[in-house]
């Protein structure tokens, strides 16, 4: 992996772009965009791009996918590569959650699972019209969510699709995704790319000194909440989550 002088983040899913109003991350594993060890360490590369550039940062999947949780091969394998990828997903959401700069989730297709806990710890999400799923569908594939997951729903998704999210696994098109706090809006598929830069370009002009500092206050009891969810999960490595 490298930079090229055009400043991209080479290597085989993750590639990093910084404009002159904000960054790009593009995550593209050729497949389902399961989040796996090799995602995990490439987006902690661009990520660390991404606050060295201090902009606004636009994150997007590949075209009809933009992330279907866990790799389930090592979920369902258990031990310590289980909790090891969830220990990386945890710290991967509460990375996005206080990140300093603001985030926007081009939502390139479906979100299920982790892909939907990354969509809960964005600050604007952008979602397309079409024939795709966003959820929190963990207990449907016999997984137990885990702490960290279920304080990260709390305290972003509507009340009212709280618990039918979480412990009913219910999965929603894209309008209901609005209405349960997945998304912020909806635009058509060829506009989804054209409007997250209009978006990430209107809070380019925010101070964002004044931004972080506002959101760090906005977010204080979930930060809170999702820290101690954290040391709970993974207070013992050998323990069921």
């Amino acid at each position: 992996a490298g930079i090229s002088r055009e400043g991209i983040f080479m290597n085989r899913v993750v590639e990093f772009v910084e404009n002159d109003r904000y960054s790009l991350i593009r995550m593209d594993d050729g497949k389902a965009n399961a989040i796996d060890f090799v995602i995990l360490d490439q987006l902690d590369e661009a990520l660390n791009r991404a606050e060295v550039a201090g902009k606004v940062l636009v994150i997007t999947g590949r075209p009809g996918k933009f992330c279907a949780g866990f790799d389930l091969s090592i979920m369902r394998a258990g031990g310590d590569d289980m909790n090891r990828l969830l220990q990386g997903g945890a710290e991967l959401a509460q990375r996005w959650l206080k990140f300093a700069t603001p985030i926007v989730l081009a939502v390139s297709g479906h979100a299920l699972a982790m892909g939907g806990l990354l969509l809960l710890s964005a600050d604007y999400r952008i979602g397309m019209r079409g024939d795709f799923k966003y959820g929190l569908n963990e207990v449907a594939i016999g997984l137990t969510m885990p702490r960290f997951g279920v304080e990260i729903a709390r305290g972003r998704l509507s009340h009212a699709y709280f618990g039918r999210s979480v412990a009913c696994a219910n999965l929603f098109d894209f309008q209901e995704a609005k209405t349960a706090g997945f998304l912020d809006e909806i635009c058509a598929p060829d506009e989804l790319m054209s409007q997250s830069a209009m978006v990430a370009e209107q809070l380019a002009t925010l101070d964002l000194v004044a931004y972080r500092e506002t959101k760090a206050r906005v977010w204080k009891y979930l930060y809170v909440a999702l820290e101690e969810a954290i040391k709970r999960d993974f207070m013992d490595q050998n323990q069921a989550i």
